[in-house]
């Protein structure tokens, strides 16, 4: 039963299909749902200054359908993108020649793919000279550094970059990040980035359940101009309690679905 379980999440993965993987982005275990205003109709209270604790969820709204638009492809990206094999969007292909990393390799989803496509539930944690955000897909997690260090200028490649934030005021949190695996893909419609990638999030606290995020791409090798994927974005605030599930993509778990799925039948 477990197996079937995990089975089933792998394929919503891989095949993408936003509307029967909205029911699993809902947390399992919620026993402080009542308590929050959000959701039993109460006014929310004031935003607290500087400071984005809890659990956030942008609902559906966060599980990518077909990728975004995008700024043009400059001829460098259009050539990247021609070797890429969706699951869906534009360049949707069969099953059988899927090569999308994630679905199919179990690679990690990687930055800022787990912004634009699997946004599910994650928790936001300050520390003195940190922000650590915690992402119940694949379980990840990020540093972003707030001690005033800059960007590497020339960093090693990374699946999920290097990234450094600041409070632009007392609620407006913004982060800067580089040094991406070009391995990675941007959605699962397949948009490539360069290792010129650098992505700006935005996170305006509204109020005290409510941030909206804004994602700005800018990448000169694979875009002909920057462009926003994620326009503000609303996420609310979870129960503390919250019991976020496990969903966490295996290479096991992708051969054994590309075999039950891809092959021809015998």
């Amino acid at each position: 039963m477990a197996n079937r379980f995990r089975l089933a999440i792998f394929a919503a993965v891989a095949l993408t299909l936003a509307a029967v993987s909205f029911a699993q982005n809902l947390p399992w275990n919620n026993p402080g749902r009542a308590q929050n205003p959000n959701q039993q109709g109460g006014a929310a209270g004031p935003a607290p200054r500087r400071d984005l604790t809890g659990i956030w969820d942008a609902g559906g709204e966060g599980i990518g359908a077909r990728g975004y638009p995008t700024s043009p492809l400059t001829p460098w990206g259009e050539e990247v993108s021609k070797t890429h094999k969706a699951g869906d969007g534009s360049r949707m292909v069969p099953v059988a020649e899927i090569n999308d990393p994630l679905s199919i390799m179990a690679d990690p989803a990687g930055f800022p793919r787990i912004l634009l496509f699997e946004l599910r539930p994650f928790q936001v944690v300050h520390t003195p000279n940190s922000v650590l955000m915690l992402y119940m897909f694949e379980k990840r997690w990020r540093v972003i550094w707030t001690d005033g260090r800059q960007l590497p200028k020339d960093p090693d490649p990374r699946w999920y970059g290097y990234s450094v934030g600041r409070w632009e005021d007392n609620y407006t949190f913004v982060v800067e990040t580089v040094g991406m695996d070009e391995r990675t893909w941007l959605d699962n419609s397949g948009n490539p980035h360069s290792h010129h990638l650098r992505v700006e999030e935005r996170y305006h606290r509204v109020n005290q359940n409510t941030l909206e995020l804004t994602v700005t791409i800018d990448d000169s090798k694979a875009y002909t101009k920057p462009w926003v994927p994620r326009n503000k974005l609303p996420l609310r605030l979870l129960p503390s309690g919250t019991d976020l599930m496990e969903m966490i993509p295996s290479a096991s778990e992708a051969a054994a679905y590309r075999k039950v799925v891809a092959e021809p039948s015998r």
